[in-house]
């Protein structure tokens, strides 16, 4: 039962924003009956910031992520409890058969799946076919979408590129055109032909843009108000019954869901013995009912679990040294029944400097000095230890630990040097003015503008880059937003400089090398980077597999990026997630954003 504290501030949400409320029209529920889930099994979950929407094609957050793979299904996903991660079917029915040296799948799809039985199909279940993962991703090339996860087919598949192009010409997309590169052979069976060879292909299939959604369904909420993200319908476990925008998310398990039998093999972590014998066998998804609060303030979260308002929730740094001591539980808390799952996330924190920008953009040798100048300035160890309260780990190199490709023992050219990053701003003439600070080699003077979010985290990051730019004698000014408003900012290279948090889509040095891959620019290169020489090398990067020749490359490419010094590797944070004593089964999962269809929990009382 959600308690008097939640109730009282979720009522009061409504009720202020009674008419932005977005909630799913959907049909009446059946009900429970038919599957395995407790409709008095409930979790109180709570994101740190405010969600996008729902739709797998649009989405640009970590949060909206969690509803969505929710919700909607991919052709792959990943074993639960297997680490390093393991890739496995979801609705696929087997592994992809790979031919022609990598440039050829053909994926099988399970009979039988059906999307939740949704207006858009008058009420009936409706099977889902290899049809609706063409058409999903299509959607992702339509240019009226801008959809920011082009990056995952483009110029991989043959004939994709050729639709998009001339959609831009013509000003309307084609979702009906012959495609070479998706053959659907029957219903169920799809064989994609690719452009030169891709080993990541199937955990981009596993990635949750690459959702299948129903054209009834977007069709349908197209023509009454561009509604798509309010609205989603899958074939997932989970349904949206209640959306308030950046206040409250209700999912409800599907009655329409086929359900699985949970039989994951324990892994080397002794906790995962424990784990498998509480869970083996049972049917799932076993919880009924997910509610999601959004509270953006830290302490607020901290004390909504406390007074056991809530199930489960990310202890980020800042609160970590209230509940934890050397990376466990303090002991009153393991009393208590706690549970922490902890780990290094598979991500990369960078800061990155706009090179669209006017001021610090350009390959010219004094805007590289000024970049390179800023980097060398800012003390990442301690941005860790006040900030983060020692809860992440520096980074030299821009693929992760936890993720194929990393290099354990490289060591970055950019290292914390104030001194010498006076002297390189001096030398390339930007010399100080009357107030202290300095001006532009024309004698200008000039303000750098760092962007973070809205909350306590987001204002001590600002304080922090102040502190870092005052070394320099660099004027700065804060500039907090909310964290959707920074998305969108960024994603047109509005923004100046900010640190940007990646958590891998997949386990592959790939995914974090795009990042600077200058054609990704609106999409996921957040720097509005194009240099040459790091695009050629990432091309041919991408027709290899993991292995020797491929790191040469990456190596290559990150000495590219520490010369034009467009951005500089931070840090990778640890996650910890807390549980009450009642759920039962839970490990953080470093892909998976959400996890609640894999655990158990008491029901409420």
């Amino acid at each position: 039962m959600t308690s008097h504290w939640l109730r009282t501030l979720l009522f009061a949400a409504s009720v202020a924003t009674v008419a932005s409320v977005a909630t799913a029209a959907l049909l009446p529920a059946a009900s429970h009956a038919a599957g395995p889930a407790d409709p008095d099994k409930v979790l109180r979950f709570v994101f740190p910031a405010a969600e996008t929407g729902f739709d797998p094609a649009i989405f640009r957050d970590l949060y909206s992520a969690q509803v969505v793979q929710s919700v909607f299904e991919t052709l792959y996903t990943y074993d639960y409890l297997a680490r390093p991660a393991k890739l496995v079917p979801l609705t696929a029915d087997g592994m992809p058969e790979v031919t022609e040296e990598g440039k050829v799948y053909t994926i099988h799809l399970k009979k039988g799946i059906t999307f939740y039985p949704d207006a858009a199909f008058k009420g009936k279940a409706r099977e889902l076919t290899m049809a609706d993962y063409v058409y999903s991703f299509r959607r992702l090339f339509d240019p009226k979408l801008s959809s920011p996860h082009t990056w995952l087919f483009e110029g991989k598949v043959i004939g994709l590129d050729d639709l998009a192009r001339e959609a831009k010409k013509t000003g309307k997309f084609d979702y009906d055109s012959p495609i070479a590169g998706f053959e659907i052979i029957d219903p169920y069976t799809l064989r994609i032909r690719l452009t030169q060879p891709d080993f990541n292909l199937g955990m981009i299939l596993a990635h949750v843009p690459t959702s299948a959604v129903a054209r009834e369904v977007i069709e349908k909420y197209q023509d009454t108000g561009g509604q798509v993200m309010a609205n989603p319908v899958g074939t997932g476990p989970y349904h949206l019954t209640e959306w308030v925008r950046s206040s409250r998310i209700e999912l409800t398990a599907s009655p329409a869901y086929r359900g699985n039998i949970w039989d994951f093999k324990a892994g080397s972590d002794p906790e995962d013995a424990a784990i498998v014998a509480k869970m083996k066998g049972k049917r799932m998804p076993q919880i009924g009912r997910v509610e999601i609060a959004v509270m953006v303030e830290d302490q607020s979260r901290l004390l909504a679990f406390q007074n056991d308002e809530i199930d489960l929730f990310e202890l980020q740094g800042p609160l970590a040294p209230q509940l934890l001591s050397r990376g466990k539980l303090k002991p009153e808390f393991v009393k208590k029944g706690y549970q922490l799952s902890r780990i290094v996330d598979p991500e990369s924190s960078y800061y990155y400097w706009n090179m669209q920008d006017p001021v610090l953009g350009g390959l010219e040798k004094d805007k590289i000095a000024l970049r390179r100048a800023i980097a060398m300035a800012h003390n990442v160890d301690e941005e860790i230890r006040l900030i983060w309260n020692g809860e992440a780990i520096a980074l030299q190199y821009p693929i992760p630990p936890g993720v194929v490709g990393h290099d354990p023992s490289y060591k970055s050219s950019i290292q914390y040097d104030p001194v010498a990053a006076n002297a390189l701003l001096d030398k390339f003439g930007y010399k100080k003015g009357g107030d202290g600070y300095r001006n532009l080699p024309n004698g200008q003077p000039f303000t750098i503008r760092y962007s973070a979010r809205n909350d306590s985290t987001g204002q001590q990051q600002a304080e922090m880059w102040k502190k870092t730019y005052d070394s320099i004698a660099i004027r700065m000014r804060g500039d907090i937003r909310p964290f959707p408003d920074l998305l969108k900012a960024e994603k047109s290279c509005q923004l100046q400089t900010r640190t940007s948090p990646w958590i891998a889509d997949y386990p592959d040095g790939d995914n974090f090398m795009q990042l600077y891959y200058g054609p990704n620019t609106g999409q996921n290169n957040n720097g509005c980077v194009k240099i040459p020489a790091y695009d050629e090398l990432y091309r041919a990067s991408q027709k290899l597999a993991d292995g020797p020749e491929r790191d040469l490359i990456y190596h290559k490419m990150t000495r590219i990026m520490e010369l034009y010094s467009a951005q500089r590797m931070g840090y990778a944070r640890y996650r910890n997630m807390v549980a009450q004593p009642r759920v039962i089964g839970y490990k953080k999962h470093p892909i998976l954003s959400a996890e609640w269809m894999y655990f158990d929990i008491e029901k409420n009382k």
